[in-house]
């Protein structure tokens, strides 16, 4: 029987949210060959996690649907990688997103009793495709944004971004929602950086400076430099931008005769803590039961 390696057997336990002794002997018996151990474990049915509504889905899709004046973003969770390119799960994914987005609503609770087809709500489909696919799946959050014209990002499955932008061309809108997912501001302008969270900075930054034992009018003037390089790094218009480093975001849209009104991003898992594993523990422990 073929020998596989400790790091093919963690792979595809990421990839299925199986167990390790189980993704061993299909590994083995595929011959070491990682997209034929899923296919025969699919085939099988095994490909599933045992626990399912007391599992964390912090994996998943992020999707956009977009409508005459508005764009919606739609996370929804399951446990591994490996489902969220399931295509039932993608299925159910967008329907949710264009169903959110036709009905106008953002909230959760509402959307799960929304009208599917075939007599079954959001919440009734979710619950079947849970016991089909063997993952707990979740509807997690919803964001709209509006505008005449969006301009719309999506990186990979995890990561969605929509901006509301005024002037400038397609491709401009396009490298701006490239730049919100790459480097995640907190606002567009320093003035909409939220007074709390500048107040938080500013006492951090304050407090790390008067530990420098340096006077009072150099405190003062690391501060100011501190509280700006942050502003710098959270708002979009003074960030570096995405396509040429050498320029600051404000500077092109400038040069575009561009603005950018408001952005909406979301990226899977945000927020939720994620179960770390120790996967060379795990081994030996499943080596030591194995000799007992």
């Amino acid at each position: 029987m073929t020998q596989v390696s400790a790091k093919l057997v963690k792979e595809l336990r990421d990839r299925t949210g199986l167990g390790m002794m189980e993704c061993k002997k299909a590994l083995e018996e595929a011959g070491g060959d990682i997209e034929l151990a899923i296919d025969n474990l699919r085939k099988s049915g095994q490909a599933k996690a045992a626990k399912k509504a007391g599992n964390i889905a912090a994996d998943g899709a992020i999707i956009i649907a977009q409508g005459e004046g508005k764009a919606l973003l739609l996370e929804v969770n399951c446990q591994t990688d490996f489902v969220a390119k399931d295509e039932n799960f993608t299925a159910f994914a967008n329907k949710v997103a264009k169903l959110a987005l036709e009905n106008n609503t953002t909230d959760v609770a509402a959307i799960a009793q929304l009208p599917y087809g075939d007599g079954s709500t959001v919440e009734e489909a979710r619950v079947a495709l849970v016991q089909k696919i063997g993952e707990n799946i979740q509807v997690r959050r919803a964001e709209v944004i509006e505008g005449a014209n969006l301009a719309a990002y999506r990186h990979g499955l995890r990561i969605g971004v929509v901006v509301s932008i005024e002037g400038g061309s397609e491709e401009v809108g396009k490298a701006v929602a490239m730049q919100v997912a790459a480097f995640n501001p907190l606002a567009v302008n320093e003035a909409d950086v939220p007074v709390d969270i500048l107040a938080r900075e500013k006492d951090i930054i304050e407090a790390k400076a008067k530990e420098s034992g340096k006077p009072e009018a150099v405190i003062e003037k690391m501060i100011t430099g501190g509280l700006q390089k942050y502003l710098n790094e959270v708002t979009l218009v003074n960030q570096p931008y995405v396509m040429d480093n050498d320029k600051k975001v404000g500077d092109v849209l400038k040069s575009e005769n561009a603005t950018v009104v408001s952005f909406k991003r979301l990226e899977v898992g945000e927020g939720i803590e994620k179960k770390q594993e120790d996967f060379a523990a795990e081994v030996a422990a499943a080596q030591a039961a194995a000799k007992a």
